[in-house]
């Protein structure tokens, strides 16, 4: 397995591993960061949040992880490798099927994937990607996962998943509302989608960090009005 690189640390260098469907939000809000802390670089990786739990497990320095469901950080607490002191949620989102902006199926509802028109449906990996546990669970409840597994198209994120409906290598795509807000004009929101857990991020501090004191100013800093305000702007909802 490819295991992320971190750059070499400066003193005041704070890595953070963050869900991939944080990416724009937390670009911003670590510039801010930066700003009010002059001198300090936040080095962000973003990828599935099952994925960033594996390169911490095998030893990637990380000073902060914050991961798009429970499940994920559940595993990391049970492994050691954060500090649960240190656990809080910060924000929400919201599961939403989308399609390609110029595709002309007619799909307003999930049971509308069965319909023989449509031959891709992409969705994140079940196994690491939290989008996809999420849509295995929506679609397990709604009685349609094992009549769709024919049509998947498994993604190693949730923007990849976008990536592969942005392009039209797909039907249709499980991804979060606020991944389908950030590529407005490349796809459409054909639906809500209810019947899974709630989707609520929670951030920590990880346990090998050695520079714990700016670590914990950084999560006092997410859950801070400035910083959810960034999270509002990208889409987010409050935890």
């Amino acid at each position: 397995m490819l295991i992320w690189q971190a750059p070499a640390r400066a003193g005041q260098d704070l890595i953070v591993s963050a869900a991939a469907s944080l990416t724009n939000a937390l670009k911003e809000v670590a510039g801010q960061f930066e700003t009010t802390h002059p001198g300090t670089k936040i080095l962000c990786n973003f990828a599935a949040s099952g994925s960033l739990l594996q390169q911490m497990a095998h030893g990637a320095p990380v000073d902060v992880f914050a991961s798009a469901d429970q499940k994920t950080m559940n595993q990391a607490q049970e492994k050691g490798l954060i500090v649960p002191a240190s656990r809080k949620d910060f924000v929400s989102n919201s599961l939403v099927l989308i399609g390609p902006e110029k595709s002309s199926l007619p799909l307003a509802d999930l049971k509308d994937l069965a319909s023989p028109e449509v031959k891709r449906v992409a969705l994140g990996k079940p196994e690491t990607v939290p989008v996809g546990r999420y849509t295995q669970e929506a679609l397990t409840r709604a009685g349609l996962w094992e009549t769709l597994k024919p049509k998947f198209i498994y993604g190693e994120s949730v923007r990849q998943v976008l990536d592969y409906v942005s392009r039209g290598e797909v039907d249709a795509g499980f991804v979060f509302a606020t991944d389908a807000a950030i590529a407005k004009g490349k796809v459409k929101t054909l639906a809500g989608v209810q019947g899974h857990q709630p989707i609520i991020y929670p951030v920590a501090l990880v346990a090998a960090s050695p520079n714990k004191a700016l670590a914990q100013s950084f999560v006092d800093f997410i859950l801070s009005p400035a910083a959810q305000e960034i999270f509002k702007k990208y889409g987010f909802g409050p935890a």
